[in-house]
């Protein structure tokens, strides 16, 4: 079992740079991915995202990729045309709001001239392939320590939810239990009133319809097979399905209209008692399956 929530963070220095990857996961009900590459190496994006879609199926899933380097093939050429037409009208504008000396355009500062687009452009020549083999190692080596990190989390999920499981076997044991002790309760209770009301002149026919129309509206059998098939179904996805959270979340469902419904003809406060118990276990599975891939 895998959980959905995750870090990893590895980070290599060689002798001109400095690779760093992290990924990090949220809870999601689908594969929410995004990679932030920098602009340069934005075409290596597939190849990324790639290498870590058949590992991560779910979740909002944050991959950051960060190279940083002390050396450059960085070039920056100057657009000198560009940036006397700049200072021109800079400086036409200055004269015309009275703000204007007797410099003209030579007393624009530069760093203003600079700031003005294509003035300065800057041409950076790269190896892409080059990159590629710098970054793939460290990824790889954050994208195993990411999915061991969600990988020990979902144990202590599967922990959890098979401890809250077993809480909702037992309620499941306890309604079968008491079902038949129930049917004798009903039988003495309507039996008792009819002797109560009529005495020796009670028809037993009459009461045993009455008893019979009591078991079916209060009867709790069918709620109790359906809850027992219900627990099994949800142990074997867990033990089964390496990504089961979806289908947690429909089992719980069934278990829940099952006990809501055992709850709705309960008659006895220690049946009453036990189906709280049993909502509580089913909500902790609930709130503990939106964490599972």
């Amino acid at each position: 079992m895998t959980s959905m929530t995750g870090y990893a963070y590895v980070e290599e220095t060689g002798e001109t740079y400095t690779v760093s990857v992290e990924i990090k996961s949220y809870n999601s009900r689908f594969l929410d991915l995004t990679i932030n590459l920098p602009s340069f190496l934005g075409r290596l994006e597939t190849f990324f995202r790639e290498k870590i879609t058949p590992s991560v199926l779910r979740g909002k899933t944050d991959v950051s990729i960060r190279i940083r380097e002390e050396t450059t093939d960085t070039r920056v050429s100057v657009d000198t045309a560009a940036a006397r037409a700049y200072a021109d009208a800079i400086g036409r504008v200055a004269e015309a709001l009275g703000r204007g000396d007797a410099n003209g355009a030579a007393g624009v500062p530069l760093s203003l001239i600079v700031q003005q687009e294509g003035v300065l452009v800057s041409h950076r020549e790269f190896d892409l392939e080059c990159y590629r083999t710098l970054i793939e190692p460290v990824f790889t080596r954050a994208l195993t320590a990411f999915i061991a990190d969600r990988r020990r989390e979902g144990e202590n999920l599967r922990t959890d939810l098979f401890a809250k499981i077993a809480e909702l076997d037992a309620a499941a044991a306890f309604f079968a239990e008491w079902q038949p002790r129930m049917e004798l309760l009903f039988r003495e209770s309507i039996t008792r009133r009819f002797n109560e009301l009529l005495g020796d002149a009670a028809d037993p026919q009459r009461v045993m319809t009455e008893i019979a129309a009591m078991l079916v509206k209060y009867t709790i059998n069918e709620e109790i097979v359906r809850l027992q098939s219900h627990l099994a179904a949800l142990k074997t996805e867990l033990a089964e399905n390496p990504a089961p959270g979806r289908k947690i979340d429909f089992i719980c469902q069934e278990i829940n209209r099952e006990i809501n419904t055992i709850g709705s003809k309960n008659q006895f406060p220690e049946v009453g008692a036990m189906v709280i118990t049993a909502k509580n276990a089913l909500e902790n599975i609930r709130e503990q399956a939106r964490n599972v891939e």
